[in-house]
């Protein structure tokens, strides 16, 4: 039996405004370093405020506050402020923030939804407390969508008829905390015409797998993001493999990190591929792989 992995990760607890306390996810974290002078660069978002030159590499320096709605950081606070660089999306990007509180540890499955009342387009993917203080969790993915948007070849596939009529007959469930993230999936399959299902949580994602099961008509390829508040992807992987009614699923697992550890973790806790997100046609080619063998594992006869 495999067993899940034992990585555990953190929220950096930082400051965009005087009352209101931020989180991300530690494994996004590269590093903090204070304020450096920027490099403007031309034509660029209004929320960026230039490019800093750090370890040797060049990167992006975004004013979090004014990205998210607040109030954008005025050039005397410069000094007390501080870079939170970020490995997401397969960019190093730095974000500017007012102050840096913490590294706390975090129960995950703790985390909330965001209340409803807060819209579908706030860039909020879960609320938490900490120490009885509120914390909302800010969805990078998001906000970088917003700021760098991906090119549009990205989004869509390409792929023959006769690949398109392999994935069509599939049971296939996507899963992603992030709006963005299910947007772009949604968007990529729908430009090929191939049907899916899709999951906001990994609890969900597994009631859903089971529920499937019971009926006859399992899932046939999972597709999870693998930082998720509650159960994590590594942790539905996991579920799924050990369990004989859902393990024949073909799992992959997706995130924003370019971190070869979260690949080789999520095959670990047996997922089949682990993809950095998001390309469209690594995510087709993916799901062709799985297809394939699905095809071995069941002929032709016991899927009719």
């Amino acid at each position: 039996m495999k067993s899940a992995t034992n990585q555990s990760q953190g929220m950096l607890l930082f400051h965009l405004t005087p009352l209101q306390t931020f989180a991300i996810g530690t494994l996004k974290v590269k590093e903090i370093v204070p304020y450096t002078p920027l490099t403007v660069i031309p034509h660029s978002h209004p929320t960026v405020l230039g490019a800093a030159s750090l370890r040797g590499e060049t990167l992006p320096v975004i004013d979090m506050a004014k990205a998210v709605g607040y109030p954008p950081l005025q050039p005397d606070e410069l000094k007390n402020c501080y870079i939170i660089i970020t490995d997401c999306r397969r960019m190093l990007v730095g974000f500017l923030v007012r102050g840096i509180d913490k590294i706390t540890e975090c129960n995950w499955h703790n985390i909330d939804a965001p209340p409803s009342s807060l819209g579908k387009h706030v860039f909020v993917t879960g609320v938490t407390t900490v120490e009885n203080k509120l914390i909302q969790l800010l969805d990078v993915e998001l906000l970088l969508s917003k700021v760098f948007p991906d090119a549009p070849g990205s989004l869509h596939p390409v792929l023959t008829d006769i690949e398109r009529e392999i994935l069509r007959p599939l049971k296939i469930l996507l899963v992603d905390d992030s709006a963005v993230a299910r947007r772009q999936l949604s968007q990529a399959l729908d430009s090929i015409s191939i049907p899916y299902f899709i999951a906001t949580t990994g609890s969900d994602a597994l009631e859903m797998l089971k529920h499937a099961a019971d009926a006859g008509a399992p899932f046939e390829i999972l597709v999870s993001d693998i930082e998720m508040p509650g159960l994590d992807g590594y942790e539905l992987a996991f579920e799924v493999q050990n369990n004989p009614r859902l393990n024949q699923a073909y799992i992959i697992l997706h995130t924003s990190l370019s971190s070869e550890i979260s690949v080789s973790q999520a095959h670990q806790v047996g997922a089949h591929e682990a993809l950095t997100k998001f390309e469209a046609n690594e995510l087709i080619h993916a799901m062709l792989r799985g297809a394939e063998k699905i095809k071995v594992n069941q002929p032709d006869a016991q899927r009719a």
